[in-house]
């Protein structure tokens, strides 16, 4: 969330293809004033002359004019030295395969290809781009996200009701397709009965009744939520408390479409009642989704 007491400076980064101008949009709509691939030699004239009171995104890559890590990291700490300046660097981070086939999706040729294949760009802006991903304030793995997704989270994190309280993001997921990079929080619900064993099951998610119904009946269902709500009675608060406006909830089975999903569905209602906001995201499901029809 923006501090409205802090001049706010936010840079944008990361390879192409991660989501770069859909973050830059999601922060324009959220008030700031945003520009692409300004020249690292005029971001303190921009900075020093930005609105009164509007926030700036800066978006920042290796086309950029000037563009070196070690200038660009000399920049960021030249702006955190003023006064009343909050800088945020947030890193887009993508799976190489991923961004592979987003380029051969649209056809585009990588900004530093050079006319070679796309995968020689993308290997040189991640070896260029390694610095800044590893001073990043927020790193976002973009792999597994939709636009829609990415314009979410950048939400969350840089929304402009500074009034708003603390956002809990709960996140079903395969372990098979691998740990969600953004989780603070990971619960493994493995363990439960499996309705995937079930034919008449199997084709459905965590969502249809009887499959909810079929992991409750597990005697071990309702302790296993009783404890995990009872960790977050005391987590939640806390991380309040220090100011934290997100905490991301990753919960996992092995495919990610029956038991996650159901906890995630029990879990949201249960910390909506207790007056807390609540965000969620199925990654499989969506995915899922998205894939195209044969």
């Amino acid at each position: 969330m923006r501090d409205n007491d802090t001049e706010m400076i936010v840079f944008v980064t990361g390879p192409a293809g991660a989501g770069r101008g859909t973050a830059l949009n999601a922060l324009e709509d959220a008030g700031f004033e945003v520009i692409d691939n300004l020249p690292l030699a005029l971001v303190p004239q921009v900075a020093e002359g930005r609105a009164p009171g509007r926030p700036l995104a800066l978006g920042i890559d290796p086309r950029s004019r000037d563009f070196a890590p070690d200038n660009f990291l000399q920049v960021l700490e030249d702006l955190r030295a003023r006064d009343r300046n909050r800088v945020d660097l947030v890193f887009l981070d993508c799976a190489v395969q991923t961004l592979l086939r987003r380029f051969s999706e649209t056809r585009r040729r990588h900004p530093l290809s050079a006319g070679a294949a796309p995968s020689d760009g993308i290997a040189l802006e991640i070896l260029l781009l390694e610095p800044m991903r590893l001073r990043a304030d927020y790193l976002i793995d973009t792999s597994e996200m939709s636009p829609h997704d990415l314009r979410a989270e950048m939400t969350r994190w840089f929304g402009s009701d500074a009034s708003a309280q603390l956002t809990v993001s709960l996140q079903s997921f395969s372990y098979k397709r691998g740990l969600p990079h953004e989780a603070d929080l990971v619960f493994d619900c493995r363990f439960l009965r499996n309705p995937h064993w079930e034919p008449a099951l199997r084709p459905r998610d965590g969502r249809d009744p009887e499959v909810a119904a079929h992991v409750a009946g597990d005697a071990r269902f309702a302790p296993f939520l009783e404890r995990v709500m009872a960790m977050l009675d005391l987590v939640l608060p806390a991380n309040a408390e220090e100011g934290k406006t997100t905490v991301n909830i990753a919960i996992g089975c092995t495919g990610g479409r029956h038991r996650s999903v159901m906890l995630v569905e029990k879990l949201a209602p249960a910390l909506v009642d207790q007056g807390w906001q609540v965000s969620k995201r199925h990654r499989e499901l969506t995915r899922i989704a998205a894939q195209p029809s044969v």
